[in-house]
């Protein structure tokens, strides 16, 4: 008999539950707090107002805390992710921070477990590229979005400029990857993300697959030279207005 080999997923989540301890110290050491910067940059974009707002990928719930603290508690905000060592620590840090209506769960961001229309907005930060196939969680955050709601994807890109590229990817493919395997104890996992972003697709096409999902006024804008990038798309509905130009 052959042995079963795990699947991409599997391999994922496994990865990621190795280094739930040390993510968020890793996190703001390697990018120098520059993470922490791009995550307020995505909530900024979310609609203000009380309906809820869904956070895929949502790893130690950074981005749901920030939501959280922007709008003083008034809406619930429902961080999902399907690494459960990630969301015990997001547990802790919540319960620290004394917000009670953000709610985390166990999800697989290609089968939801949300009806349509369900939030105002859906936010990834960082996942979109682990996911094996992007049109089906594209598809699902569309579906659960309500009528003139908004999906934002933030996420990292290849740094292509002709002085600043090489040198930061130095930086992303030889020091970062020392210094996180030294830190987390899984040196695998920190080959694996600078791996991950040079096969991840480019702007443009990540603009194409929102709107062949469904999305709308569909755009995206550079942060930090283009190390990373803000894509914003709305679902069709009366609510809808235009994003403005990348």
């Amino acid at each position: 008999m052959t042995e079963q080999q795990p699947s991409f997923s599997d391999s994922v989540r496994r990865m990621f539950s190795t280094i739930a301890q040390s993510y968020d110290l890793l996190n703001r050491l390697m990018s120098f707090g520059t993470d922490s910067r791009w995550r307020r940059k995505m909530v900024k974009e979310v609609p203000p107002g009380e309906g809820p707002v869904l956070d895929l990928a949502t790893g130690t719930a950074d981005v749901a805390l920030v939501l959280a603290k922007r709008d003083m508690g008034r809406r619930l905000i429902v961080g999902a992710d399907f690494t459960l060592p990630m969301l015990r620590a997001g547990a802790r840090k919540i319960t620290r921070k004394g917000f009670r209506k953000v709610r985390l769960t166990a999800g697989d961001a290609c089968c939801l477990p949300f009806q349509d229309g369900s939030f105002n907005a859906v936010t990834i930060a960082f996942g979109l590229r682990n996911i094996p196939v992007r049109s089906e969680c594209l598809q699902e955050m569309t579906r659960v979005l309500t009528p003139g709601g908004r999906v934002l994807i933030l996420e990292f890109s290849r740094m292509d400029r002709p002085v600043l590229g090489p040198l930061f990817r130095f930086y992303f493919h030889r020091v970062m990857p020392l210094i996180g395997g030294l830190i987390s104890g899984n040196p695998h996992a920190y080959r694996y993300l600078p791996e991950s972003v040079d096969s991840f697709a480019d702007p443009d096409q990540v603009d194409r697959e929102m709107t062949d999902s469904g999305l709308v006024n569909v755009i995206h804008r550079p942060l930090t030279f283009g190390i990373a990038y803000l894509h914003m798309g709305e679902k069709s509905g009366k609510e809808t207005a235009s994003l403005g130009k990348s």
